[in-house]
């Protein structure tokens, strides 16, 4: 299966995921959604705040705004939070020890997009930006190729 490069925004994205080394991110119960602690991402990804690395910049900003719009830009939609689905999720595989469901550093966001899934990385290719001029289409009805026909949406 072709894997897009590591350098798109949903290719980090996804392998941030599914790291064990970071904290901030990680799959819903069922693998299909994405959780964003955004005080622990701030800290851990974006360097804000008393505990940041020194490492090389993942993201070209400090600013979670920004990763928010990013992510709306690749077709990720935000959905509700409900107190259940995030304390209940967790990365769809065994846990550590103590779990990572804990999460309180700050406000905790749920983003899903039909092609970002746990176990399918061969999906990250149909994760188009949304460009001017693919959105001009979207507006005058037209299809995206970046989009499954609906018959085909899983």
């Amino acid at each position: 299966p072709v894997v897009p490069r590591p350098c798109t925004f949903p290719m980090k994205l996804w392998l941030l995921v599914n790291s064990p080394c970071v904290h901030s991110v990680r799959w819903d119960a069922r693998g299909e959604g994405l959780f964003i602690d955004q005080g622990l991402f701030e800290q851990e990804l974006l360097g804000v705040g008393p505990s940041a690395a020194g490492e090389e910049e993942l993201f070209k900003t400090k600013n979670f705004g920004s990763i928010v719009r990013q992510l709306n830009l690749y077709g990720f939609h935000k959905l509700t939070v409900s107190p259940a689905s995030s304390t209940v999720g967790s990365r769809p595989r065994p846990s550590t020890a103590g779990g990572d469901t804990s999460y309180a550093d700050g406000p905790l966001h749920h983003f899903w997009n039909p092609h970002f899934r746990y176990d399918r990385p061969d999906l990250l290719v149909k994760i188009k930006r949304l460009t001017k001029a693919n959105k001009e289409k979207l507006d005058a009805g037209l299809e995206v190729t970046s989009r499954l026909p609906d018959d085909l949406q899983y």
